[in-house]
């Protein structure tokens, strides 16, 4: 399954109930690739994050690993903060 900006216009609620379908899909073993601004929308499920910069390749590897306030900071040009809750991540 191939998704582009997948919550982008949703209210709250309808990214929530996305989100939740596309947990169940990834459980049921569909693979998922996904492009996407938003953090929230990285899936607890998917393991394995490419970060472009300037149309590039900036990262390529596991989520958890590239998912830090350090790289993002590198990535994005500010600093940033990073929050982690329920295998979800944020940025402030």
């Amino acid at each position: 399954m191939l998704l582009d900006e997948p919550s982008n216009s949703l209210d709250f609620r309808a990214a929530l109930e996305l989100r939740d379908i596309l947990r169940k899909l990834a459980h049921a073993g569909r693979g998922i690739l996904m492009v996407t601004h938003h953090l929230p929308d990285i899936l607890p499920e998917i393991e394995r994050v490419v970060l472009l910069r300037e149309g590039r390749v900036f990262a390529d590897g596991a989520k958890s690993e590239l998912l830090t306030a350090k790289r993002l900071t590198e990535l994005f040009g500010l600093p940033v903060k990073l929050a982690r809750r329920d295998g979800y991540y944020r940025l402030w």
